[in-house]
């Protein structure tokens, strides 16, 4: 029988929620080598090795083949794998770490309430200040998929290497594209978030590639993990 290799968050609030959940479902992870170790053995299922990885590298380990199933945000998995590419899906939805990625603009803009608007805006502002819109993001795709399919095409992305939300009030960004849970961040740096601004809503997923996906062992743990998830 050929080994899977299942990711699972390395550190974090995701890593223990992900390990609760398991051992819910009856499943136990046994490290191999010391207590910090970055694999581990899946106890209550054959040959399914575990590795230890942050969010982010679960989802690109999906995309290349690293990792055969994994845990990890279903914003990230989306940022990494679009929809349309097979390469690898969700193949449960868990019940812990929500977020929305959304488009938040600043509070002032009063007459800009929907990403149609924005669009209007992109125009006035090129023509004044002779450069496109600048957003504020670490969702590269998932921000240019969203704004091709609302038809916004006058902005440029700009990578966000600390706290996005600030971005806007520092100048450095009109706009942002973000994660938020209550969205108060957003509104105490007078951001709001646009009417149709809701890209995702995410949380913990687990995530197969197509093959895998068919093999006895990820359906039976997806039928245990979803009789125990929140």
């Amino acid at each position: 029988m050929k080994k899977l290799i299942l990711g699972i968050p390395s550190k974090g609030r995701l890593m223990e929620q992900a390990q609760e959940l398991l051992v819910k479902a009856g499943y136990r992870i046994e490290r191999i080598g010391s207590e910090r170790g970055y694999r581990g053995r899946l106890i209550g299922l054959d040959d399914i090795e575990v590795a230890f990885l942050s969010a982010q590298d679960i989802a690109s380990g999906l995309k290349s083949g690293a990792v055969d199933l994994g845990i990890t945000g279903e914003d990230l998995l989306r940022e990494t794998i679009a929809p349309d590419d097979k390469v690898a899906d969700v193949v449960l939805r868990l019940n812990f770490g929500p977020a929305d990625v959304v488009v938040g603009v600043p509070d002032f803009w009063a007459d800009v309430a929907q990403m149609a608007d924005l669009d209007d805006v992109a125009r006035q502002f090129y023509s004044v200040h002779g450069r496109r819109l600048r957003v504020a993001t670490k969702y590269f795709n998932l921000t240019r998929r969203f704004f091709a399919a609302k038809g916004v095409t006058g902005y440029r992305i700009f990578e966000s290497l600390g706290a996005t939300e600030g971005a806007p009030a520092a100048g450095s960004a009109e706009l942002i594209v973000d994660i938020t849970t209550s969205g108060a961040t957003l509104k105490a740096n007078h951001l709001k978030i646009l009417d149709d601004g809701l890209i995702l809503k995410s949380c913990a997923v687990l995530a197969a590639r197509r093959l895998p996906a068919k093999d006895e062992r990820v359906k039976h743990l997806v039928r245990e993990l979803s009789n125990h998830s929140i």
